[in-house]
């Protein structure tokens, strides 16, 4: 017995701690359950929309207070025109009505396929100073048959009652004259209303074509 006791112990440091020696096939083949795994993080699709020539793309539920935090992933949405910028609303009517006053910052970047043109700068034109108007996420982009854009939005504690609501984004573009525009925007939606909408547009024409994804990430 004394043996091995010390063979056990042979595989804790002087803290408790486990060391690599001590784990292996046979000592985790059973486990069947973690009971105190976290999960914090976890991304969970709650729905998905893919375009087809469409006005806007509203999401209207599955915005509440399940999830601490919300992703919209953008995949290759493409304009059914050039010239256009790509844009959200919010709302805490259902979609109802769109008026909720944001404010926000934007700066971005961009280089020419043939290397011309390098730039960052702050968007001033972009960002939102208490207005109810659209959030501008791309500018320019191009109906190509090759072009369109990707990205990603986060919206903090959208059923809050408190505090404002935080926003984050950021996309990539191949835009309309060949360039790789990356805009990074950053804001609120000023209201202590919940927020259960979302949508996204064109400042005109239609969405072509293109896939947006939301999703719920757990917290700690």
């Amino acid at each position: 017995m004394g043996a091995i006791t010390r063979a056990a112990a042979n595989n804790f440091t002087t803290n408790g701690i486990i060391l690599p020696a001590g784990i292996n096939d046979a000592s985790v083949a059973s486990i069947s359950q973690l009971e105190n795994a976290s999960t914090s993080g976890a991304l969970t699709l709650i729905s998905e929309q893919t375009a087809s020539n469409d006005a806007n793309i509203d999401f209207t539920s599955g915005i509440d207070s399940t999830y601490p935090i919300y992703k919209f992933e953008f995949i290759n949405i493409h304009p059914a025109s050039d010239l256009v910028t790509f844009e959200m609303e919010l709302s805490t009517d259902g979609g109802s009505s769109w008026s909720v006053t944001k404010t926000s910052t934007v700066f971005l970047s961009y280089l020419s396929e043939g290397g011309a043109g390098a730039s960052v700068f702050l968007g001033a034109g972009l960002s939102l100073e208490q207005t109810t108007g659209t959030q501008r996420l791309m500018e320019n982009l191009g109906a190509d048959n090759d072009q369109s854009l990707c990205g990603e939005l986060f919206l903090f504690n959208p059923s809050s009652t408190t505090f404002v609501k935080q926003y984050i984004a950021r996309t990539n573009s191949s835009q309309y004259e060949e360039y790789s525009n990356d805009y990074h925007i950053n804001g609120y939606g000023n209201t202590t209303s919940a927020i259960n909408a979302v949508r996204f547009q064109h400042s005109s024409g239609n969405i072509g074509s293109g896939t947006i994804k939301l999703y719920g990430i757990s917290g700690s």
